[in-house]
């Protein structure tokens, strides 16, 4: 009976780390270049960070380029700098010009690049984040996609570029031109997805909505207060008067009778 105990959990402990092994293998696989956060509100600015993990058993990432969008061009583009990588904002003329807030722009940033020195490189399970802040953001409902070439020292990039959705913003793919990788003939295209976030109307009216809600039962509050305070009072009164009237019939009836 023991015997056969020990060998069942030796079998589910067995079955257990394959499903496990199984399961990190699965996500090393899914891994892909991504961008947080994937909702943000119109018309302010954002930061955007970039997680970029290395899917490469062989060589390590030293070059990542992010093509913004041209179609709702983001006009304010700031880089947070990162140990042995340097980033370079890349400004182009618009293939048309856009209105923003009442003015025509014809130029904007249209890529951000980053190169890493030798010794700070992404190697193999490893990851690192760019952080960049933008603005201002087009209107609630606008997708704006991001795509995201991925650069190795063997010489191959990745292209994050893969969408879905035919009405994304894309970035145009003349702003700044990089190298694809070269797959066999007979490899199976891997789906790349393109990093991607949604605007989201302004959060003001909510705010300013929640806050005049809050406003009555902020008023009524104190009064409430004081109610419960003077029904204190008056129980108060009333233990005391109970008490005086406990005392006078008890010295009544110790009272001695003539």
């Amino acid at each position: 009976m023991h015997s056969f105990l020990r060998r069942t959990l030796k079998t589910a402990a067995a079955a257990s780390m394959t499903a496990g092994l199984l399961a990190a293998g699965a996500a090393a696989a899914s891994a892909h270049v991504t961008v947080d956060p994937s909702k943000t509100a119109e018309g302010g600015f954002t930061k955007l960070t970039f997680s970029v993990p290395n899917e490469s058993e062989t060589a390590k990432t030293n070059r990542l380029e992010v093509k913004l969008p041209t179609g709702t061009p983001l006009t304010t583009v700031s880089v947070k700098p990162i140990d042995g990588w340097k980033a370079l904002v890349v400004t182009t003329a618009l293939p048309k010009p856009v209105e923003i807030d009442g003015a025509t722009v014809t130029k904007a940033p249209t890529s951000v690049i980053w190169t890493a020195d030798t010794a700070h490189q992404i190697g193999q399970n490893e990851f690192q984040t760019f952080t960049i802040s933008v603005g201002r953001l087009p209107a609630a409902g606008t997708t704006v996609t991001l795509p995201a070439a991925q650069g190795y020292t063997d010489g191959t990039t990745v292209n994050w570029a893969d969408t879905d959705d035919a009405g994304h913003d894309h970035a145009a793919a003349s702003a700044s031109p990089s190298p694809s990788a070269s797959a066999p003939a007979t490899a199976e295209k891997e789906h790349h997805p393109a990093p991607a976030f949604i605007t989201t109307a302004a959060e003001a009216t909510a705010a300013e909505t929640s806050t005049t809600d809050a406003a009555p039962a902020a008023s009524t509050a104190p009064a409430a207060s004081r109610g419960g305070e003077t029904a204190g009072w008056f129980g108060l009164l009333a233990g005391v008067l109970g008490l005086a009237a406990g005392a006078t019939a008890l010295i009544r009836t110790r009272a001695p009778k003539n």
